[in-house]
């Protein structure tokens, strides 16, 4: 069974830095895109990065300059690494990525991992 299984959550003090990971395991597959979202209590679900297949990337505005999205395609893992910590990133943070499985393409989501920044 495909899964997304996520690490490296936490609680980090204002200006502090996690790194999140998330692998996909479970079956036969390829990866195209994969991505970072996060949601708040009372909020929607938002896109924080995304990743294409060949490195390319793109970033909420509100994140660019200090969060970091990267992959290990030899290992079906992303990472988003970020610094500078506001308490407005707290948040539950969840992986996605596009698998391609027996030539379909599927969307598959983290469990979530909680981001606490506080003091």
């Amino acid at each position: 069974q495909v899964q997304l299984v996520e690490s490296g959550g936490g609680l980090v003090q204002p200006g502090g830095s996690l790194r999140l990971s998330c692998a996909a395991s479970g079956g036969v597959f390829s990866i195209n895109d994969m991505a970072w979202y996060r949601q708040a209590p009372g909020k929607q679900r938002e896109l924080v990065a995304r990743i294409t297949s060949g490195g390319s990337t793109n970033y909420a505005d509100i994140v660019k300059g200090r969060f970091t999205i990267s992959r290990d395609n030899a290992k079906n893992t992303e990472y988003l690494q970020m610094t500078s910590l506001k308490a407005e990133d707290t948040a539950v943070y969840y992986c996605y990525a596009d698998l391609i499985i027996r030539s379909r393409q599927y969307g598959y989501w983290g469990q979530g991992t909680q981001v606490t920044v506080s003091s």
